[in-house]
This record gives C-alpha cells, structure tokens and sequence, in this order.
C-alpha cells in the first residue's frame, strides 16, 4: 500500500516539473515543436499586471533581470542567477495548480508510467546480473553525471567563453548553472519528501523511510545539461544524440550500479528534461525583449512660443513608462537639455 501510494505521489511530482516548463504569453525566439506547445501551457506571470497601452511590451519580473549577453563581473551575474532560480522554483513547485485539459492528458501518463515501473523496479533489478564487477563499473561510469563532475563542466564553458569572446559558450555556462542549480533544489526537495530507501538500503523501494533513492540525482542534473545543450544547438542533431546517449549511459549505470531503481532515474531524466528546456526557453523569451534601459533615442525638441530649441534622450520608446518615472513636460524615461534662450 505505501509503494502505491508513493507511486502516484512521485508520479506527481514528476509531471510538476514537466508542467512548469509551459510556454509564456511572450513570444519565444525558437518556439517549441507545436505537439509540446499544445500539451504545456504555461502559467501567465504578467497576468496581474495592469493593462499596457496598445503597442507597449508586456513585462514580467525577469524583465528586471537582464540575461548575460556579454562577460560580466561575477557578483552582478550571480545576483541574476539567484533571482532567476527563486522564479524558476514558485514555477516549478506551483504547476500542479495548473492542471486544466490541455495538459492532464500528460499528468495521467506520466502517473501510469513511473507507476508502473515502481511496481516493476525489483524485477527489472533483478534481470541485472547484480556482481562486484557489475556494480563496481556501474559506479564509476555514473560519477560523469555528478555534481563535482558537471559543476566543473560548466564553469569551464563560460570561462572558454571569456577567454575567447564566445557568447555561445557564456550562455551555456551561465544557463548550465542556472539549470544545475534548478536541478539539484528539486532534487533535494523530494527525496526529503519521498525519502524512498535504495536497493542496498535495509527495506528496498520502501517509500517514507529514511532513504534518498527518488529520484535520481545524477539522471536529473545529467538530463538537464543533455537537454540544455541540445536546445543551444536545434540545428546540429549529433550535439542532441551525443548528449541524450551520454545522459542514458548515465542514467543506466545508476542501476547498475544498485544506487537506484528504474523508475527513479526515468523520474530524474523526465525532470531533467524539462528543466533544461524550461531554463533555455525562459532565457529566450526574455532575451528577445527590447528591454527600455538599453534603448536610447534622441528626440529634438522645439518650442517657437517659448523660443527654445534642444533634445531630449529618451530611453525605451513603447513601455518605458512602466519602467521609468515621466518627468514634467517629457515623455516617459526621458533626459533633456535646453539650451539658454535666444
């Protein structure tokens, strides 16, 4: 009875993940393939905001958070960084509440699916020939996908980036972290809700006990990196299938290795996944944006009754207004300089 009713609750959890990565109201640079956009929609963050006049862009908090398209010192890039994870988490942890008939077709599935392996997952061990040699090797292949293993990886993208002007490779470096980091809090989260014993624990597959098998730590940062760089690179399909078979080798060995069941590092993999798609499509939507700040405009300014002429820089245009105070007799954002009368 535990083992059922921890199945429908990791199935549950599963399928938060994969509804917190819906597509925004903001248009996306590369949008997703139209089977998962009809499948995930997402949660409406700008929703309540007041309306803006017609023509004026929609903002939401991570238009405040401006993405790294260049080198920046670290402090600034890390305070981005933490910002944009808290978004990502109330995301992650809140999409259950969404659930409407677009996407519990997948909710359903997802629940038949890691359930039905948790009811196999003794069976599927056992088909394994389960010796020293077996588990040793199993081990030591799935160290690829841990932490002291990735953290570096992706440390050494954005620094390759640095030293050779590559912003492709800042990006993956700063998103890499940003999905690392996403990974491991959810990771963290449920294993200490599910606290599922692992094969060499003293009551295997055992949920609410005093274990940490689900899910898989290792398949869900694996996936999340695999599924990153996969998206950074739509027209290159050998990057994808280097990536997913490296994240499945992984992911495999951990079975093998007797330091998880099945269905804890499909579960892992399934989150994985759409972390890593989630953080690269967030990171999209928002980069398109023209954001006011950045945008400078001079507008010459003349006034015959008054006999003044001068310019005033404007920075935003359309939607500035929500962004900077409007000073008296200048449009919103503005900056001006008269010149003496004459």
């Amino acid at each position: 009875m535990a083992r059922l009713a921890g199945a429908l609750l990791a199935a549950t959890m599963v399928t938060s993940v994969a509804a917190a990565c819906d597509k925004g109201p903001n248009a996306l640079a590369r949008p997703c393939a139209p089977q998962l956009a009809d499948l995930f929609p997402s949660l409406d963050v700008a929703a309540s905001q007041p309306a803006l006049p017609e023509g004026a862009q929609t903002l939401d908090r991570r238009d405040r958070i401006f993405y790294p398209g260049d080198t920046e010192r670290l402090k600034p890039l890390g305070r981005k960084l933490l910002l944009n994870i808290a978004l990502d988490q109330k995301e992650i942890f809140t999409s259950p509440f969404r659930i409407n008939r677009q996407n519990a077709p997948v909710w359903l599935l997802s629940v038949a699916a890691v359930g039905g392996l948790i009811a196999a997952d003794h069976q599927i061990a056992d088909a394994f020939e389960n010796s020293q040699g077996q588990v040793r090797w199993g081990g030591r292949i799935s160290n690829i996908g841990a932490s002291y293993t990735l953290v570096p990886l992706v440390a050494a993208y954005y620094g390759y980036g640095v030293w050779r002007d590559h912003a492709k490779a800042r990006e993956i470096g700063v998103l890499g972290t940003e999905s690392l980091l996403d990974s491991l809090i959810v990771a963290g989260v449920l294993k200490l809700a599910v606290r599922r014993d692992r094969p060499n624990d003293k009551e295997p597959g055992e949920f609410w006990e005093s274990g940490t098998s689900f899910p898989s730590g290792h398949a869900i940062q694996m996936w999340s990196i695999a599924s990153l760089v996969a998206h950074e690179y739509p027209h290159q399909p050998i990057v994808a299938v280097t990536a997913y078979s490296l994240a499945g080798i992984v992911s495999a060995a951990r079975v093998a290795a007797q330091k998880h069941f099945a269905s804890d590092v499909v579960a892992g993999g399934l989150m994985g996944w759409f972390i890593g798609r989630y953080v690269y499509q967030t990171h999209m939507s928002h980069l398109a944006h023209k954001h006011a700040s950045l945008i400078p405009m001079i507008v010459p300014q003349y006034e015959p009754l008054q006999r003044r002429m001068g310019v005033t820089v404007v920075f935003g245009g359309a939607g500035a207004g929500n962004m900077f105070p409007t000073q008296p007799g200048l449009g919103p954002g503005s900056w001006s300089s008269w010149p003496a009368n004459r």
